[in-house]
């Protein structure tokens, strides 16, 4: 059997260099927020208690998102790693503290596909019902995407990537093009800047603070660009600022479109929503019924749209974890052809369909929709609560990071910082207080227990294999730190 040259090993640990540009990682992390999804069900959520200053609520997110992302464009800038946040805080904090990262980020990303199988499969099999007559189950909708989200992930990030800007165009048009409708049509009582200000809320500064607690959820993933950046050309510009104009993209269509819901609405009835309404059907209704059937296929493609980009994220997680020795080797194997992670794709894409179809069972069954919603409603909650810390470790690893380089400025690696930190902790608290009722009560033990499991795995590493904690988050997209771990390692590719 001919040995394998260094060339050659360092070269099958490696994902496609220089794949993509500025704007695929845009793509990835503006795809990942859902603009649809997000426009379409996540308002409603607010609305019982901001009522119709739900806008001005979003402007505020904004803000607090982009202050929250400017610490991790920091970072992003310094170490371009598909390890994103795990590799950020083990070059911070430390590297127990990353392992405990890692375990975090798996449950924000990897939760979200099947969240989407739940979402896409209970949506689309009331609309089925109620528009054509079709009955079928919301698992047997969901395998459908999931079968394809898959597909792509094993085709490569290109392929995913292109279909992701594929959707994401179409469903930015159909909202964007419906809320000018709504403004044209001069909305139900005129347009005003009210929505705008404080005094549209209906319960006051409280109404407000929790309002902006379930906006909050509409920018999640808004960093996905960073698992890009083994992939991405020039990743220490173009990743930090794939992450600045998504925020700043996605948030000014969340704001305008939202402004217009309301406006469309009017005051009163935007008032009186809640989690369970549709107003985005009822708006086409009203003012564009040919754009009906636009809404269905802009929300299902936006659904799809945050299951493959997220999974895309995960994915490259999870290899780069198992590339460093801290899941098992399998996870480090790319196919050599299409330079994709193959059995972590397998892995992640069974775990989805899986989780889905369990939480599903259990909490509503498999042919009642009840039971797809749920596994949106159950899973978003838990990876909100995993995603939140994450978003507080690693702006508290951009202070100690400059600090030790030498490098800190006031304002980019202190004010900002902190700042982010104390809004971050603020959303994570005021998230478990607004949920009373089981199971919802019950989620922060779980990512609780979660953390101890990670946490317990961690030091287990540090005393029994030192090497291997010693060298997490230490794999760059650049820098000789990378081929020296890739070429002192063993047994990466499975045997055949």
């Amino acid at each position: 059997m001919k040995k394998e040259s260094k060339e050659e090993k360092r070269d099958s640990l490696s994902l496609r260099r220089n794949a993509l540009g500025l704007g695929g990682a845009v793509v990835m992390s503006a795809a990942i927020m859902g603009p649809a999804v997000s426009t379409f069900f996540n308002p409603q959520f607010s609305m019982p208690f901001s009522g119709a200053a739900t806008p001005l609520v979003y402007v505020l997110c904004l803000v607090a998102i982009l202050i929250t992302a400017s610490g991790i464009m920091e970072m992003a800038a310094k170490l371009p790693s598909a390890g994103a946040f795990y590799t950020y805080v083990t070059q911070g904090i430390g590297p127990k503290s990353g392992f405990v990262t890692g375990g975090l980020t798996f449950v924000a990303y990897a939760l979200l596909p099947p969240a989407e199988i739940g979402l896409v499969g209970s949506y689309l099999q009331n609309t089925l019902r109620d528009e054509v007559g079709i009955a079928l189950p919301w698992w047997l909708i969901g395998l459908a995407p999931a079968g394809l989200m898959i597909f792509l992930a094993l085709e490569g990030v290109q392929s995913s990537l292109r279909t992701a800007l594929v959707l994401f165009t179409v469903e930015v048009i159909v909202v964007v093009t419906l809320a000018i409708i709504i403004v044209m049509h001069g909305g139900r009582d005129g347009l005003s800047v009210q929505p705008l200000t404080p005094g549209a809320s209906p319960h006051g500064v409280n109404g407000l603070v929790t309002g902006f607690i379930f906006a909050a959820l509409s920018f999640v993933g808004f960093e996905a660009a960073t698992t890009l950046s083994e992939e991405v050309r020039k990743p220490t510009r173009n990743v930090p600022k794939a992450i600045g104009f998504s925020v700043l993209f996605v948030g000014a269509l969340y704001v305008f479109c939202v402004w217009a819901e309301v406006i469309g609405l009017g005051a009163g009835n935007a008032n009186r929503i809640d989690g369970s309404s549709t107003p985005w059907n009822d708006l086409a209704t009203s003012y564009a019924p040919w754009a009906k059937l636009l809404v269905v296929f802009a929300a299902t493609s936006s659904m799809f749209a945050v299951m493959v980009n997220s999974n895309t994220g995960v994915v490259r997680i999870l290899h780069v974890m198992g590339r460093e020795g801290m899941l098992p080797r399998l996870f480090a194997y790319v196919d050599p052809k299409r330079k994709t992670p193959t059995y972590t794709v397998l892995a992640q894409g069974l775990f989805s369909v899986v989780i889905a179809l369990l939480v599903g069972a259990f909490s509503g069954g498999l042919t009642n929709p009840t039971g797809g919603s749920n596994v949106y409603g159950y899973l978003g909650f838990l990876l909100t609560l995993g995603i939140l810390p994450v978003y507080v470790l690693t702006n508290i690893a951009t202070i100690r990071f400059f600090v030790k380089r030498g490098s800190f400025h006031l304002v980019r690696h202190g004010v900002l910082p902190i700042l982010a930190i104390l809004l971050m902790v603020g959303l994570l608290v005021g998230q478990i207080q607004q949920q009373t009722t089981a199971p919802y009560t019950w989620f922060p033990w779980l990512i609780a227990g979660w953390v101890a499991v990670v946490t317990a795995g961690a030091i287990w590493l540090s005393k029994h294999r030192p090497n291997k904690l010693a060298v997490a988050g230490a794999v760059m997209a650049t820098g000789e730190t990378e081929n020296e771990i890739a070429l002192s390692s063993d047994g990466v590719n499975p045997p055949k």
